[in-house]
């Protein structure tokens, strides 16, 4: 009997589902004797043996549903070691589950902070195989998460439909768009839906920038500008900040977010009448694209492959097209960021799009100790040549240590 357990953690997105009948209707493929527990509410399931059992009749007519037939969670991962108000011990509880139920392994769907706790518990000495599951695509380790492009559409639909109303009334819209700490989302969106002005948290702008793109086209005769704005946007003055500071700023800041702040800021500078608009959780929600239904689809019949070969402490992720096994050491505490020189990023400034910033003082602009940029350097992908250099000097400076040895 081979016995899987199941759990979707963090922000629901669209495609959870679908990846979810991926692995079963793989598995099932492949053999009969199998039992799936499906932990309710994330990890939360899982600590204190919330489950249900499964069939793949369960799995049948959820390819197009949003969210999780599961239900999901936050649990952080800086509180997992913590016990809880009664005093349980969080980890040896999901460990006591998981051995209780005499699982085989364990597949998570989850994005970073999942993926934390992942390979904690693969640490811990149970077989994990996560999934990519996050609308920022931020995960390290794979090109591309399911609920992205399905995230991007959403946003760029809103953006799209913004055009027509800020054009009639010759306003400046600001579309706030989700990405904390990342801006893939708002880039992809800002491009595909036109915007003017795009700004993401990996490059801090400059207001008096933005104030002059904005007179600009209305010097040039265009009545109207639209901004597509990240979360977790930054001013260049933020970004001096240290960590602490810049979180205690947040905490006392009188607007609800950044778009509130930034929209009283460009009416000062430019006395433009502003507008905002913010999609939230319309972002999450609704059908997965076509792309979405494929590549959750593939990525859970790649993890039902792994368990059926018993290769486990992976994330499926996606490379060059194809599916792939990622070590999940690999992948948690990283995050995958915009690249402010990437050719993305490049081409847009080539079509017309301003980033908030002044062009060419991109390095000056994100000092090393920023408060949020900092974490980009800090999670660089090491390139495989510079890693297989690495390597090579540890074997040559072995072989001579033991040559001198071997003299002595």
């Amino acid at each position: 009997m081979l016995r899987i357990g199941m759990l979707t953690s963090g922000g629901d997105c669209q495609a959870l589902n679908a990846a979810m009948r991926g692995v079963v209707k793989g598995i099932f493929s492949a053999r009969e004797d199998v039992e799936i527990y499906g932990f309710q509410d994330g990890y939360k399931g899982l600590i204190y043996s919330n489950f249900k059992m499964l069939t793949s009749r369960d799995f049948s007519g959820i390819l197009t549903r949003g969210g999780t037939i599961l239900g999901t969670s936050r649990q952080p991962f800086k509180m997992m070691r913590v016990p809880d108000e009664n005093g349980l011990d969080k980890v040896e509880a999901m460990k006591h589950t998981y051995h209780k139920l005499s699982l085989d392994c364990l597949v998570i769907l989850g994005g970073n902070g999942t993926h934390k706790t992942a390979n904690m518990l693969r640490e811990e000495g149970l077989n994990v195989i996560t999934l990519p599951k996050t609308i920022d695509n931020d995960l390290w380790g794979t090109e591309m998460t399911f609920g992205f492009q399905s995230a991007v559409d959403v946003a760029t639909d809103t953006i799209d439909r913004i055009h027509t109303t800020a054009t009639s009334h010759s306003r400046v819209f600001i579309i706030e768009v989700m990405g904390h700490k990342v801006g893939h989302v708002t880039l992809h969106a800002g491009i595909a839906g036109g915007a003017d002005i795009v700004l993401i948290p990996e490059i801090p702008y400059d207001i008096d920038v933005i104030a002059d793109v904005i007179q600009g086209r209305s010097a040039a005769g265009k009545s109207f500008t639209i901004l597509a704005v990240a979360e977790g946007a930054i001013s260049k003055e933020d970004a001096k900040l240290s960590k602490k500071e810049y979180k205690e700023k947040l905490a006392n800041r009188k607007y609800p977010s950044i778009v509130f702040e930034l929209a009283e800021q460009v009416e000062k500078a430019t006395g433009k009448e502003v507008r905002i608009t913010v999609p939230g959780h319309t972002q999450r929600g609704g059908s997965p694209v076509p792309y979405d239904r494929v590549f959750s689809s593939r990525v859970g019949a790649k993890a039902a492959e792994m368990i059926l070969n018993g290769e486990y402490g992976y994330m499926v992720g996606m490379k060059n097209g194809e599916t792939v096994m990622v070590p999940l050491e690999e992948v948690a505490g990283k995050l995958k960021f915009v690249d402010p020189n990437c050719s993305l990023i490049k081409e847009a400034r080539m079509m017309g799009i301003s980033f908030g910033d002044k062009v060419g003082e991109e390095e000056e602009a994100v000092p090393v100790d920023a408060a949020l940029p900092k974490a980009v350097k800090a999670t660089e992908e090491v390139p495989a040549k510079e890693k297989g250099k690495k390597k090579e000097k540890k074997v040559k400076k072995a072989k001579k240590e033991k040559k001198e040895k071997d003299k002595k």
